[in-house]
């Protein structure tokens, strides 16, 4: 386990889950409700936040969810969720939702979404979190742009 205060990689707390989806996770078109995503997407997001921070979390921003192409009956989805910038007390979690058809191995990339967190000391107060280290190209280019979406988020706060 990590120091409380020792910086952690985006793959220290990346996250991975799987999910059929079944008849009572769809609406008369065959497809899933949208809220069954958003919940998917927001616990994988969560654990994330929690595995980062080795703390209780609570989602603070749920931005920019974008929903690219329809999630079938019995298509199998995989969720990948990763911290993409750590901020003061706040963290951001980047999610990508992808289908597959599991008879023909044919995969779409039907979700993204954003999510801020902030983790909470022992009597629920928002506190100072751990720093993140971006490893790969990817992951800075990541930190840069989740860096500019807080400042943006921030920004349109005080407006």
């Amino acid at each position: 386990m990590h120091n409380q205060n020792e910086p952690k990689t985006v793959a220290d707390s990346a996250v991975e889950m799987r999910y059929l989806v079944m008849p009572n996770d769809t609406n008369p078109q065959n497809s899933i409700f949208g809220g069954v995503v958003m919940s998917w997407i927001d616990m994988a997001a969560a654990m994330v936040a929690e595995r980062h921070s080795n703390r209780p979390v609570v989602t603070v921003h749920v931005g920019d969810i974008s929903f690219k192409a329809p999630i079938r009956i019995g298509d199998h989805v995989l969720i990948q969720a990763s911290i993409n910038y750590v901020g003061k007390t706040s963290m951001l979690v980047g999610v990508k939702v992808i289908a597959e058809n599991p008879f023909t191995g044919i995969t779409r990339h039907t979700t993204t979404a954003y999510l801020t967190f902030v983790a909470l000391d022992d009597i629920g107060r928002p506190i100072q979190t751990r720093g993140l280290i971006p490893e790969t190209d990817e992951e800075k280019r990541r930190f840069e742009s989740g860096k500019k979406r807080i400042e943006d988020m921030k920004k349109s706060k005080t407006k």
